[in-house]
Order: C-alpha cells, then sequence, then structure tokens
C-alpha cells in the first residue's frame, strides 16, 4: 500500500470507494461532481491509498488561508482497521502544515460514533460550534 495524489486514473476507483463509504449522499458530494471540482482547486491536497491500482482509501483536504479542513475520509470496508485512514490523515495534515496550516477542522455526522473515536484517537475533540450549511448555485433549493 501507498499513499499517492489522485490522479485522474484514479476516478473509477474513488466513485466506487465513496458510493461504498457514503451511500445516499448529497449530490454535491457525489464523485462526478466533487472530483472535478477538486481537481480545480489544490489537486495535492486529494491523497489516496492504494495498492497498485485499487483505490484503499481517500482523502480531500483544503486550506483556505486560515484554516485546514478534511473531507471524504473514507477507507474501503474490507480495509478498515488496519491503519490507513491513519496514515491519510497523517499525509493530510503534513501537506496541510507544508502550507502554514495551523488547525484542522472537519465535520462528522454525531451519530457516527465509530468515526467520532477515530478521530478522537488521532488528537481531534469534538468543539462547541453550530455547523450550518446552504447549498448554491446549481444545488440551491
Amino acid at each position: 500500500m501507498e499513499i499517492v495524489t489522485y490522479q485522474a486514473r484514479h476516478f473509477d476507483g474513488v466513485k466506487a470507494l465513496w458510493q461504498e463509504s457514503f451511500p445516499g449522499e448529497s449530490p454535491w458530494n457525489a464523485a462526478d461532481f466533487a472530483i472535478p471540482a477538486k481537481i480545480k482547486a489544490q489537486p495535492d491536497l486529494f491523497i489516496l491509498a492504494v495498492d497498485g491500482e485499487r483505490v484503499l482509501g481517500s482523502v480531500m483536504a483544503g486550506y483556505d488561508g486560515h484554516r485546514g479542513w478534511l473531507y471524504a475520509v473514507s477507507v474501503l470496508e474490507a480495509c478498515r482497521n488496519s491503519g490507513i485512514g491513519s496514515r491519510l490523515i497523517e499525509e493530510a495534515e503534513r501537506r496541510l502544515e507544508a502550507l502554514g496550516c495551523v488547525k484542522i477542522n472537519l465535520q462528522v455526522r454525531s451519530s457516527n460514533a465509530a468515526v467520532i473515536a477515530f478521530y478522537d484517537q488521532l488528537g481531534y475533540r469534538v468543539e462547541e460550534r453550530v455547523s450550518m450549511g446552504k447549498p448554491v448555485g446549481g444545488f440551491a433549493d
């Protein structure tokens, strides 16, 4: 297994991974929309775990000059609890820190106790905030 930066040849593998990891996700999070958008902005922060050409995991990171964010962190179900997720997060943190990032945020559904425990183990803490969102453009209500 190796950690690499996303390339176009990985699209089908990432799409399948996300369909497994995020069933019923919002249309703006679907691979067909999210991947082309990510490639236009900070493509070096789209990081994969691969075994040959097989995509095992992904993380998309972003940095706005103030804070970093982690998105679409996922590992194939058959490969979970093997350290892949931790390695992806470590690489994303390394790349964000190299850009000058001093704080990284992420969002987790409050009902996903296993994922909350995973991030807690990596040093992330629940912060008292209210997460708000608003679809815009073609996704506006």
